[in-house]
């Protein structure tokens, strides 16, 4: 593995290659409406297991479209009154796994809400939920469903999902409204990039080596899968390219960047050919808050700062929900 994009320096300027559409905003704001139309309480169903620091429950709420999502609520044993709360986007292919994994943010103090990812979970950890949505062709994977149509795009639905988690957290009474934030590796990076967008008022965000950054150069740079799907799709459909980028412009978190508020910790790996480290730059580079961190790898790829990462996202979100605490017992 060796360094194949951008060298630092010109990365440290670089602010992505797309062009963003005219009504990025009406669709979302309409998308979102939409979607808010279903009830969002949940239903929270405590869980069995032999875990005896914390309390699990296993969660469904309303996703695009009002379809039911799966979610896992940890919770601190013992705690008293609502505790800051991290809601979390999984990878790409995973789900939400078993309720015994994935303990780090409820170990550290937090309310977790740890959201399923629609039609995925059989690549690395499991999930629950289907995906409802249309599509026409497409190439094996998520990234080419329903790419023609903006309106029945995968991502439309799994964007939409991150903000309804969001949501459906605040409704919980053991989550402080007030400060949650929003963290997430590769795709669930992108994911807390793209919620941070439509969510003015998150207590902070951590996206560690984010996906679904700047796809036009993505696209162009690395075939390695997810992004590797586009290229491989258009192949074939040499005839769609206009279109499928036309569709992909409105899922970009160069986009939702420019909109988000919250304090950020971002991480890009150098070597990263899953996650081209100009295309976490360009995200970066147009985050609206001026509240921000990069964190570079220079030789790491996708796995990036590991447990360094978590670590400092820890660091991240725990300053800022101090800063937002609320003064009500």
């Amino acid at each position: 593995m060796a360094l194949f994009d951008l060298s630092p320096d010109l990365m440290r300027d670089y602010t992505g290659s797309g062009n963003e559409p005219a009504d990025f905003d009406a669709f979302w704001q309409r998308t979102l409406a939409a979607a808010r139309a279903f009830d969002s309480r949940p239903e929270a169903t405590p869980v069995e297991t032999p875990l005896t620091t914390m309390d699990i429950y296993d969660v469904r709420f309303p996703g695009f479209g009002g379809q039911r999502i799966s979610a896992w609520l940890r919770v601190p044993r013992g705690a008293h009154g609502p505790l800051p709360t991290v809601v979390e986007y999984v990878g790409y292919g995973g789900g939400r796994g078993y309720p015994e994994e994935s303990l780090f943010w409820a170990s550290s103090g937090f309310v977790h809400f740890q959201m399923d990812t629609r039609g995925q979970g059989a690549g690395w950890s499991v999930g629950n939920t289907g995906d409802e949505g249309p599509s026409g062709p497409s190439h094996p994977g998520f990234m080419t469903r329903g790419i023609l149509d903006r309106e029945h795009y995968y991502y439309r639905r799994l964007i939409t999902d991150a903000v309804r988690a969001i949501d459906a957290a605040r409704t919980l009474p053991q989550v402080d409204s007030t400060r949650i934030s929003v963290v997430g590796i590769s795709q669930g990076g992108g994911l807390a990039l793209a919620a941070a967008g439509l969510v003015p008022d998150l207590a902070a965000a951590a996206a560690l080596v984010p996906f679904l950054c700047d796809f036009p150069r993505a696209v162009n740079i690395t075939d390695r899968p997810p992004y590797g799907e586009i290229g491989s799709y258009l192949r074939v459909r040499r005839d769609e390219v206009t279109d499928a980028m036309e569709t992909l412009a409105n899922f970009d978190c160069v986009f939702f960047a420019r909109r988000a508020a919250a304090p950020l910790y971002v991480s890009a790996a150098l070597m990263d050919t899953t996650c081209p480290p100009s295309t976490v730059h360009a995200a970066f580079n147009n985050y609206a808050s001026t509240d921000k961190r990069l964190q570079l790898w220079p030789f790491n790829g996708h796995e990036g700062g590991g447990m360094v990462d978590l670590k400092n996202a820890l660091d991240h979100v725990t300053v800022h929900v101090a800063t937002t605490r609320t003064t009500t017992p």
